[in-house]
C-alpha cells in the first residue's frame, strides 16, 4: 500500500489560474518579483505560458484595433 501523502510530496504543486494570470499581466508590463518568478519556472509548464500569454496578445490587438476603430468613427 502506498502513502498518500509520499506521493503528494513528490509531485510539484500546480499553479492556480489566477497566479498564471497574474504572471502574464505582470509579464505584459515587465514588472514582476523575482519570487513569483522562480515559482514559475518551478511549478509552471511552459505550454500553459504560451497558451495563455498567446491569448493575452490576441485580446489585447483586439482591443487596440477597436479603440482605434471606435476613434476614428467619432473623429470624422
Amino acid at each position: 500500500m502506498t502513502d498518500k501523502k509520499n506521493d503528494d510530496r513528490d509531485t510539484p504543486p500546480r499553479m492556480r489560474r489566477r497566479d498564471m494570470v497574474s504572471t502574464i499581466l505582470f509579464g505584459a508590463l515587465g514588472v514582476q518579483s523575482n519570487k513569483a518568478r522562480e515559482r514559475d519556472f518551478s511549478h509552471g509548464k511552459p505550454s500553459h505560458f504560451i497558451f495563455f500569454g498567446l491569448g493575452f496578445m490576441l485580446v489585447f490587438i483586439l482591443v487596440l484595433v477597436g479603440v482605434v476603430k471606435l476613434v476614428t468613427h467619432l473623429a470624422g
